[in-house]
Parts: C-alpha cells; structure tokens; sequence
C-alpha cells in the first residue's frame, strides 16, 4: 500500500523496450540500496517491482498491461516520475491509503496559475466519472489530492508551491496524460450501491 504522499521526483535514465516487456532503469535523489531487490515502489502512481538495484538507481520491468493503463509507456530516457515507496507498519498516513493499482489515464486540459496557486483541469473517461466528487480523494500520478470540483467530463485539483516542488505537475502541459487511481472507499460504495439499490427498489415496489 501507499499513503499517495510523493517522495520526490525519479529520472528515468535507460528504458529497453522488447516485446511485451520494457525494463526502465531509474535514478532517484538519494542512495537506494536500503531497498531491497522484490520491494514495491510507485512510479507515478504504478506499483512496480524492483528487480536490480546500484545505489542511487533501480530497474523494474513493466508488462504489457501496465503499460496499456498506464503512461509510463510515453515516458522518454531523461524524463521526470513521482516516486513512493510502499508505507511501512506505523508510518503515518498524510494523503490517503492507495493501492497502486491504476485505473486509466486522465488528460490534461487545462492550466490556470494564480500567484500562489495552480489549477489543472482534466478529462476523465467516463467509466471513472461517477467515482469522483467534489472535495473527494483521488490518485493523480501517484499524489493523493483533494478534487476541488467536478464537471461533466472530469475535475480540477488546486496544487500548493510545495506540491508543485516535490512532484512532476509543474512540467504537466495540456494533451499530457496521468495515471488515475479513484479513492477505493467511493469505488466500493458506489459500486455497492449500484448493484443493491435496484434489488431494493424493486423488493419495495413488490411488497406495497
């Protein structure tokens, strides 16, 4: 698991693409080797495994599935990913409990900056929009952030300077995709009520 709190930003220094698998080798700010090799790490967003670690870098390899729901498939040799390391018995759970298991991409539509502030707008598919609600949790890129408001077709998150220094978004321009994980408790809920209501509904109008 993963409390959606990014721990800072991870280049990804060599990508070897063969077919059906892509091994991505990335260095991270500081010394790794407290890491062992089969921990879980997420790459904007995505739990991955590590299988080699030296130092400051570790490889994972990606399947094909991870890289059909994910964007880690666009990522080039040089650019930028949030990283988290899986959360530990007793840490402290500052954003909210992610699994790293990622829904679909979102699309960036648009950017409105203020002096201390900045808005990103973006698209959902629409399978995801009943999921997601005004002042609700939601996992963009790995970072567990509050949606500020909903609209027809996605949301808007309102990012801080100390969000925008720690993770990717600051980078983020409109047509770029990020991975999307909903907050679980509202899937489950939503889910639930989905399948119980019409049950419901229909034993009630049976019985009067």
């Amino acid at each position: 698991m993963f409390t959606g709190i990014v721990q800072g930003k991870a280049t990804l220094r060599k990508a070897v693409r063969r077919e059906g698998l892509y091994t991505y080798e990335f260095e991270f700010p500081t010394d790794q080797s407290s890491t062992e090799i089969g921990a879980s790490v997420a790459i904007n967003g995505t739990c991955l495994t590590a299988v080699r670690i030296d130092g400051i870098f570790i490889a994972f390899d990606l399947m094909t599935e991870t890289l059909r729901l994910t964007n880690l498939g666009d990522l080039n040799e040089g650019d930028e990913a949030n990283f988290e390391h899986a959360a530990r018995i007793g840490d402290e759970i500052g954003g909210h409990l992610m699994s790293g298991h990622i829904h679909d991409v979102a699309v960036l539509t648009h950017i409105e900056r203020t002096e201390n502030n900045v808005a990103l707008d973006f698209q959902l598919p629409p399978e995801l929009r009943k999921y997601v609600f005004d002042k609700g949790f939601i996992g963009v890129n790995g970072a567990s952030l509050t949606v500020g408001s909903v609209s027809k077709d996605g949301f808007r998150v309102n990012l801080i300077p100390e969000t925008l220094r720690v993770t990717t978004f600051s980078a983020l321009q409109p047509g770029d995709k990020v991975n999307i994980e909903v907050d679980p408790q509202t899937q489950t809920l939503v889910d639930s009520l989905e399948r119980l209501l019409p049950r419901y509904l229909e034993n009630l109008t049976a019985g009067s």
